[in-house]
C-alpha cells in the first residue's frame, strides 16, 4: 500500500515503461485531496500513436484529478507549480524539456551554436526549477534517466540527452527524496 509522500517535491525517475509513472500517480492517489495532473505532453495533430499514450494516461489518472495541458507552453509548468495549492503530479519532465526546445529552436545547429537558444533554454530551464524548488504544494515530478542508454548519433539528439541530464540533476539537488524506478521497481535514492 503506497502513502501520499511525506516530502514535499519528489522526483521520480526511471526509464521508458519502467513503471515510473504508475509508482508516481500511486504516491498521489492515496490521499484525499485533489490532485493536478500537469500533463506536459505536446499534442502532435494526425499522430494517433500519440494521441493513444495519452489517452491511456488520461484513462489511468483517478476521476478527481484535474488536469492541466503545459505543452504547448514551456513555461506554463512553472507558473502552475507556484502557484499550486493542492498536489502535482508533473509528468514528465522529458516531454517538457522536448517543448522547451522546440520553443527555442534548440534542436537546430545554427540556432544553438549562433544564436540564442543556448541562453533561452537554460533560463526556461532555471525558471522551472525554481518554480519546483519554490513550490508551497506537495510537486512529484516524473522524468526519463537517459544516461544509461547509448550514445545518439546526431547533435541535436545528444544535446537532449545532456540537456536532460543536467535537468534531472538540478531537480535532484532540490528534491526532498529522489526515486529512481526499474522494472516497476522503485529505489530510493535520496
Amino acid at each position: 500500500m503506497h502513502t501520499r509522500p511525506t516530502a514535499r517535491r519528489v522526483l521520480v525517475l526511471g526509464g521508458a515503461r519502467s513503471g515510473k509513472s504508475a509508482y508516481a500517480e500511486r504516491l498521489l492517489a492515496a490521499g484525499d485531496a485533489e490532485v493536478v495532473y500537469a500533463a506536459t505532453a505536446p499534442r502532435y495533430p494526425g499522430d494517433e500513436e500519440w494521441a493513444g499514450r495519452i489517452a491511456h494516461h488520461r484513462a489511468r489518472r483517478p476521476a478527481g484529478w484535474r488536469t492541466v495541458e503545459t505543452g504547448e507552453d514551456p513555461a506554463a509548468l512553472a507558473r502552475l507549480l507556484r502557484a499550486a495549492e493542492s498536489p502535482v503530479l508533473a509528468d514528465c519532465l522529458t516531454l517538457w524539456l522536448t517543448a522547451a526546445m522546440d520553443a527555442v529552436q534548440a534542436w537546430d545547429e545554427e540556432a544553438w551554436a549562433g544564436g540564442r537558444a543556448p541562453e533561452q533554454l537554460a533560463e526556461l530551464t532555471r525558471d522551472l526549477i525554481d518554480g519546483y524548488a519554490s513550490a508551497s504544494a506537495p510537486v512529484v515530478a516524473v522524468s526519463n534517466e537517459l544516461g544509461f542508454g547509448l550514445v545518439p548519433p546526431d547533435p541535436g539528439s545528444r544535446r537532449f540527452r545532456d540537456e536532460l541530464g543536467r535537468l534531472n540533476q538540478a531537480m535532484a539537488a532540490v528534491a526532498d527524496e529522489v526515486q529512481l524506478v526499474a522494472a516497476g521497481l522503485p529505489l530510493r535514492l535520496k
